[in-house]
């Protein structure tokens, strides 16, 4: 069983518009009265036996059971009568939003902290429709219960055999989408290593540095328009809240963020696409990228978005039927890939000098066909040391210069090898 996500654009009219509007909003409130439930469970047996609270009490029956996910959608039926506003929205995408609940409530008893929190007014973003008797999608339209057909955008069709499963509604901005989630019946088998292999180092200095030499320079698509949003922030600071020219500069604000991530999103595509292009075996570094977010450089990591991309390029690799994999990031900066010895450098180092076999090379390429050897050596595949000259001048940032230095100093390690 596959199951694959498309997003399309729709364009809802005015009255489709408001309609969804509407939905959000009485699905947030069933959302927060459900928490609401739950936290005043929690809340009644905070307090010992022996003793009250003395801030305040929460007086439940001690027989009350927690209020589960089946308990909560089974009283949905009962508060449409008490509450009509309920029976708008379709019951299905109803049981969703309790559904979304529990799902938190579940990680978070996994985890031990990231409790569910009350969604504020505009937070909730998101419909999800998951069942359709028929196929809802054609070439021109998108039909939904209780709405009708919304025109859409299917710039890329869906693929035949595949059935749509579940729809999910966002909004983002101003702007509507759609996430059509398809599924077919077969079984793909996972790509096999084989071919050229690229080691990629990710960095502040250089966005990228794969062992074939190839270099790319960090976009920084927040920081350039950081001066600008600044601007934009403040006057929204200075409005009152929920008025007319608050949502203006609400929205305002709102696209220049949607902005921001669509360009940060399509350059992340283009280069793993680039990356495939290159090499048929993809090896980067299995990092969390969460603590180093949480550093001095925390707003360009989050700005680069180094996990997106590392998700990005697996699925990327997956379509494409090549082979990926994470390797062991310790020390992949302080070795040299040609004889394997310690050189410690500093962070200001930026060039490879080895004492023991005189390898230069720049520091974050070095870093690159370190991750390179990790993963032939994690594949235990012979023969993959060839001396394959692909090199990936088509990524966008790249500087062909580099490239091509770096393609005679492989030549010339190839013929130390040699000997």
């Amino acid at each position: 069983m596959i199951t694959l996500t498309y997003r399309y654009r729709i364009y809802p009219d005015i009255t489709q518009e408001q309609t969804l509007i509407e939905w959000m909003e009485i699905c947030r409130t069933a959302y927060n009265y459900a928490l609401r439930e739950i936290k005043d469970w929690c809340d009644s047996r905070k307090c010992l036996i022996d003793r009250c609270s003395l801030e305040k009490e929460y007086i439940l029956s001690p027989e009350l059971k927690f209020p589960g996910e089946i308990y909560q959608l089974n009283n949905l039926p009962k508060a449409k009568k008490e509450f009509p506003k309920l029976s708008e929205v379709p019951s299905q995408v109803l049981q969703q939003a309790i559904k979304q609940l529990h799902k938190g409530w579940e990680y978070f008893q996994q985890r031990g902290f990231g409790f569910p929190r009350f969604k504020k007014h505009g937070q909730f973003k998101s419909l999800l429709f998951p069942q359709f008797k028929e196929n809802p999608v054609t070439n021109l339209h998108i039909k939904l219960p209780k709405i009708g057909a919304i025109p859409i955008n299917l710039h890329r069709p869906i693929p035949s055999r595949f059935v749509v499963k579940q729809v999910r509604i966002l909004r983002k901005a101003d702007k509507w989408y759609t996430s059509i989630s398809v599924q077919c019946d077969v079984n793909i088998p996972d790509p096999i290593p084989y071919g050229h292999v690229i080691g990629v180092d990710v960095g502040l200095e250089k966005f990228l540095a794969t062992s074939d030499g190839v270099l790319v320079k960090p976009p920084k698509f927040f920081k350039q328009l950081q001066s600008k949003l600044k601007l934009l922030q403040r006057r929204l600071a200075r409005l009152q809240r929920r008025s007319k020219n608050y949502e203006k500069q609400r929205l305002t604000v709102a696209r220049l963020h949607h902005k921001i991530d669509n360009t940060r999103k399509d350059f992340h595509f283009k280069v793993a696409h680039a990356l495939c292009d290159a090499g048929d075996m993809v090896f980067m570094e299995d990092l969390d990228y969460r603590t180093s977010a949480k550093g001095m450089f925390g707003k360009h990591m989050l700005d680069a978005a180094f996990g997106q991309f590392r998700a990005i390029v697996k699925y990327v690799c997956w379509k494409r039927g090549k082979f990926f994999s994470e390797v062991d990031a310790r020390g992949t900066s302080q070795q040299c890939p040609e004889c394997g010895g310690q050189v410690k450098k500093d962070h200001y180092v930026r060039v490879h000098s080895c004492p023991d076999c005189g390898y230069i090379i720049d520091r974050d390429v070095a870093a690159g066909q370190n991750i390179r050897n990790r993963g032939i050596k994690l594949i235990s595949t012979v023969g993959q040391t060839g001396t394959q000259t692909a090199c990936a001048v088509d990524l966008p940032g790249t500087d062909e210069n580099q490239s091509r230095q770096v393609a005679k100093s492989r030549k010339r390690t190839t013929r130390k090898s040699s000997k």
